[in-house]
């Protein structure tokens, strides 16, 4: 099941006082960026963040999911608080690894 525009529109709201959120659709689903680097995506209407040591502190508790087959866990967002939103995205940033660039061909 792919994922809706409505429910993109419902987590790009969500970090709204974040600046500089990006996402770009992919076979039906959305990967979620912040200042260039992959923190999470929407996988059939659910909110998924990457897991790093902040994530995994700052969201204690909260379940994870697989967004497909294959795929590493993730932390399934449930809150609404996006302020709390916003400091886990910032604090996992430094962690997350740089967007690898293609080589051009």
């Amino acid at each position: 099941m792919a994922s809706t525009d409505e429910y993109l529109e419902y987590v790009r709201d969500l970090l709204g006082e974040l600046d500089d959120v990006a996402h770009r659709k992919m076979m039906g689903e959305y990967v979620l960026y912040y200042r260039g680097k992959v923190v999470g995506g929407i996988y059939d209407d659910r909110f998924l963040l990457k897991i790093t040591p902040t994530s995994e502190r700052l969201l204690a508790g909260v379940p994870r999911a697989i967004p497909y087959k294959g795929a590493k866990e993730m932390l399934l967002v449930e809150t609404e608080d996006r302020e709390a939103l916003r400091d886990v995205v910032t604090s996992m940033w430094e962690e997350l690894p740089a967007v690898k660039k293609r080589a051009k061909k």
